[in-house]
């Protein structure tokens, strides 16, 4: 009895202890649950919110806004052009040569003086070539009164027939030495064989020239010609009458407007091009025969184009992608690319007009980013180059 008694106590305390421990036990497993869910909760929010990214304990953290520039996408006019270089030179140019050899007498003409077709630019020493012109004059007015004293001879019987047809075979070979006489005196007078302006003088007063000699060379400027090589894929876009514009390194502030004059029908196997002359009226005198520019042959025009600056794109053609901006969020979108204008580009499809689209940071973005803006109230900034 007495010992009973006394292990009671014990049992008491170790069922009471056990008891305290399991309820410790619980409570910390009901608090950890507790933790859990809050923290999947807030996993959960972070996931669906756009502007919260997660570390790698799952945490929510804000994200860093991207400095951009932007451009709206708008309406504009664009051409599509193919753009070549090319030196200008003139349609029709000759060198002037004398006929027959001399001393040069005088010069009448200087370089850059504009001259018309046969006008007389040097004359040449013509005493040797007068001389046998006023010889061959003289014989023939002898053979020419032969030949009337023949005449009457003839209808009289008193000659035959086949002296009568010497003499005027004699009238009419004098009169063919007469004529080259002639002609050999005026080749002692210099004259242009085209109208143009005088581009070079190779003689002086005084040279002794001989025949066939360079003396001058005569550009006719208007019209001029620029020749340019054309990637045969262009072949069905190129057409003659198609409006050109051309700029020069001489005179870079001015475009010089004119036409494809001439497109070759044949293609250049060794380079995969085809020729086309395009030709330039200048009224202004401007434009000089050897001037080198660029040239720009416009074959379509679209005059209400949804465009953007190039430097929106990002991509190759076929993979043409913009970043647009909306609510402070950039989202990759991909576009289909018209014709390109200077630094325009067409949008065919996969943007509307009004869109903000970046043109500067595309590097740091990826889709779904947050950005800033830098430049909120931007319009298209559309850089043309001719």
């Amino acid at each position: 009895m007495n010992i009973e008694f006394k292990r009671r106590p014990f049992l008491t305390a170790l069922v009471l202890a056990m008891s305290l421990a399991l309820a410790a036990c619980g409570g910390s497993k009901d608090d950890a649950a507790k933790a859990d869910g809050d923290q999947s909760a807030q996993a959960k929010d972070a996931k669906d919110t756009k502007d919260v990214a997660l570390d790698k304990d799952g945490k929510p953290v804000e994200q860093i806004k991207v400095p951009v520039e932007v451009a709206t996408a708008s309406r504009s006019a664009v051409v599509a052009a193919f753009q070549g270089t090319s030196n200008l030179v003139a349609e029709a140019e000759a060198e002037v040569v004398p006929k027959t050899g001399g001393v040069v007498l005088e010069i009448m003409v200087e370089e850059g003086d504009k001259v018309s077709a046969g006008q007389v630019l040097a004359r040449l020493d013509s005493d040797r070539q007068r001389l046998n012109m006023k010889q061959s004059e003289a014989n023939l007015r002898k053979l020419e009164n032969d030949f009337k004293r023949q005449q009457e001879m003839i209808e009289r019987k008193l000659i035959s027939q086949d002296v009568y047809d010497r003499s005027r075979y004699d009238l009419d070979t004098q009169r063919a030495s007469y004529d080259i006489a002639k002609l050999e005196l005026s080749y002692t007078e210099i004259r242009a064989p085209i109208g143009g302006v005088v581009s070079k003088r190779n003689v002086k007063v005084g040279n002794l020239i001989q025949l066939n000699q360079p003396l001058f060379k005569i550009d006719d400027f208007d019209p001029l010609e620029a020749m340019i090589n054309v990637p045969e894929r262009e072949m069905r876009l190129i057409k003659a009458d198609q409006p050109v514009q051309m700029l020069v390194d001489a005179l870079p502030d001015v475009a010089f407007a004119g036409s494809v004059a001439r497109v070759s029908p044949v293609v250049d196997a060794a380079t995969g091009t085809f020729r086309v002359v395009a030709q330039f009226k200048d009224d202004s005198g401007k434009l000089r025969s050897g001037m080198f520019g660029r040239v720009r042959i416009v074959y379509d025009q679209r005059a209400d184009a949804l465009v953007v600056p190039r430097a929106a794109l990002v991509g190759d053609n076929k993979d043409a992608a913009v970043f647009v901006v909306a609510d402070e969020i950039a989202k990759r979108r991909k576009v289909t690319l018209g014709y390109a204008d200077g630094g325009q580009v067409e949008i065919v499809d996969g943007l509307a007009e009004g869109e903000k689209v970046v043109t500067l940071g595309q590097a740091a973005l990826r889709d779904g980013a947050k950005v800033q803006v830098i430049n909120p109230e931007a319009p298209v900034a559309v850089a043309k180059d001719g």
